[in-house]
C-alpha cells in the first residue's frame, strides 16, 4: 500500500484526465524554483502512465479500511488489493458470525421467557391485515426516501448516480446487512463497486455512507424529543430534552462543516428527507398498532419504537432481531405499555422490514440488472 497522495500533491482530483495532470504538472514545475521536487516527479510518473495509474489506484491512500468502522466486515474484499484471504481472517468472520447469532439468540430467548411466543402468535393471526399491508406501503415508501437522503449525499462528493441505480444499489444493500450478517455487508459493497467503477477514493464513499446513518440518527433523536412532550412519565420540562438536542445539533453541524465541508453541499436537504424516513417509520408502527385495535396512548410506544431502533444499529446482533423487542420490553417498567403488545410491534416490524428486504435477492441472483445503467469505469472520467 502506497503512503502517498499523488492526486493531492498535483493539486488535483482522482478523477483527472490524462490533460488535466499534464497541466497540473506544468503549472506546479512553472511555479517552482527548484525544478528538482522527487514527490512532484513520482507523482507525474505514476498518473501519466496509464498501467501505473491503474496500479496506484487499487493501492490510493485513503482507501476504505473496513477495519476502521462496524460497517463492513471484510478489509480484503472492500479494498482494491488482491490480496489472499487468511486463514485468522476468516476464523475471525465466523467468530464475529457465531457471536452475532448467540447474542441474537440469547436476546430473544430473554423475551420469550417474559412474553410467551403463543401470545404474540395469536396477536398476528388476529391482525387487521389490512392495516398491516398499510405498515408494509409504509415502510417500502420510507426505504424509497432513504434511498433518495443517500443520493443527497453521493451528491456531495460530486457522485452524479441515476436514481434507479441508486434505489437498486439501496435494495441490495438492505438484503446483505438483514439477512447475511457474516458477509461483507451491503454498505461494503456499496463502497465497492462505486469506487470500482468511479475510482473515488473509497473515503470518500465511505464518509458518505456515515453522514447518511447520522442524519437518520438525528432524525430519530428530533421525533424523540417530540414525542416527549406527550408522555407524563418523563418528568422533566421539555425544554431541557429540547435545549439539549438543539445544542447537539449545532455542535454536529459545526463539526460536519469544520472538517467535512464537502458532506454539507445538502445537507439540510438530506436531514429534512431523513425526518420523513422515521416519520414514515413512526406511522408504520401506529398502522400496526391500528391493526391490533388500539385505543390507548401511542406515544409510549412509538418512543419506545425509536428509543429501540437506536439499539437495533448497535452491529451485535442479525438485523437488529432480539434487541428491538428486549428495550421495549424493559421500557415497560418504565411507560404504560402492554407487553404482549410492546413485543408484537418490534417483531411486526421486523417481519415487515424483512419481507422489503427480499426485494434484494433478486440483485444477488441477477447481478447485471443491478449494474444496469451504470458506466464502465473507462466511461465514468469524461462523466464526472
Amino acid at each position: 500500500m502506497v503512503d502517498k497522495d499523488y492526486y493531492a500533491i498535483l493539486g488535483i482530483t482522482s478523477n483527472a484526465t490524462p490533460s488535466d495532470i499534464s497541466e497540473a504538472y506544468d503549472k506546479i514545475k512553472a511555479a517552482t524554483v527548484s525544478n528538482n521536487n522527487p514527490e512532484v516527479e513520482l507523482a507525474y510518473q505514476t498518473l501519466s502512465d496509464k498501467q501505473k495509474r491503474k496500479i496506484y489506484d487499487e493501492q490510493i491512500p485513503g482507501s476504505f479500511d473496513p477495519s476502521d468502522s462496524y460497517l463492513v466486515e471484510d478489509l480484503d474484499t472492500i479494498t482494491a488489493t488482491n490480496k489472499p484471504k487468511t486463514l485468522k481472517n476468516t476464523l475471525w468472520s465466523i467468530t464475529k458470525l457465531a457471536l452475532k447469532v448467540i447474542i441474537t439468540s440469547l436476546l430473544l430467548y430473554y423475551v420469550f421467557s417474559k412474553v410467551p411466543l403463543q401470545k404474540v402468535k395469536l396477536r398476528l393471526i388476529h391482525a387487521n391485515y389490512w392495516w398491516m399491508l398499510a405498515a408494509l406501503g409504509c415502510f417500502m415508501t420510507s426505504v424509497v426516501v432513504a434511498a433518495w437522503r443517500l443520493l443527497s449525499f453521493f451528491r456531495s462528493i460530486g457522485l452524479k448516480l441515476d436514481p434507479k441505480f441508486n434505489f437498486r444499489l439501496y435494495l441490495f444493500g438492505l438484503f446483505y446487512n438483514l439477512l447475511l450478517p457474516g458477509g461483507i455487508g451491503g454498505d461494503g459493497y456499496k463502497i465497492y463497486l462505486l469506487n470500482k467503477t468511479f475510482k473515488l477514493p473509497a473515503k470518500k464513499v465511505f464518509w458518505a455512507i456515515i453522514f447518511d446513518r447520522l442524519s437518520g440518527l438525528w432524525a430519530i433523536g428530533l421525533i424523540t424529543v417530540a414525542l416527549i412532550f406527550f408522555i407524563p412519565q418523563i418528568d422533566i420540562h421539555f425544554a431541557i430534552p429540547f435545549g439539549i438536542f438543539m445544542t447537539g445539533s449545532v455542535i454536529y453541524y459545526f463539526v460536519a462543516y469544520m472538517f467535512f465541508r464537502d458532506y454539507t453541499r445538502h445537507f439540510f436537504e438530506a436531514h429534512a428527507k431523513a425526518v420523513l424516513v422515521q416519520s414514515l417509520q413512526v406511522l408504520a408502527a401506529i398502522f400496526i398498532l391500528f391493526g391490533q385495535d388500539f385505543h390507548d396512548k401511542y406515544a409510549p410506544y412509538l418512543l419506545s419504537f425509536l428509543i429501540s431502533a437506536l439499539a437495533a444499529v448497535l452491529p451485535v446482533n442479525i438485523g437488529g432481531a432480539g434487541a428491538r423487542e428486549a428495550v421495549f420490553l424493559k421500557l415497560t417498567s418504565v411507560f404504560p405499555m402492554d407487553e404482549g403488545l410492546a413485543v408484537f410491534l418490534p417483531i411486526t416490524f421486523f417481519i415487515i422490514s424483512l419481507l422489503v428486504s427480499l426485494l434484494g435477492v433478486y440483485y444477488v441472483i441477477r447481478p447485471s440488472r443491478l449494474q444496469e445503467g451504470l458506466p464502465v469505469a473507462q466511461e465514468t472520467n469524461e462523466q464526472l
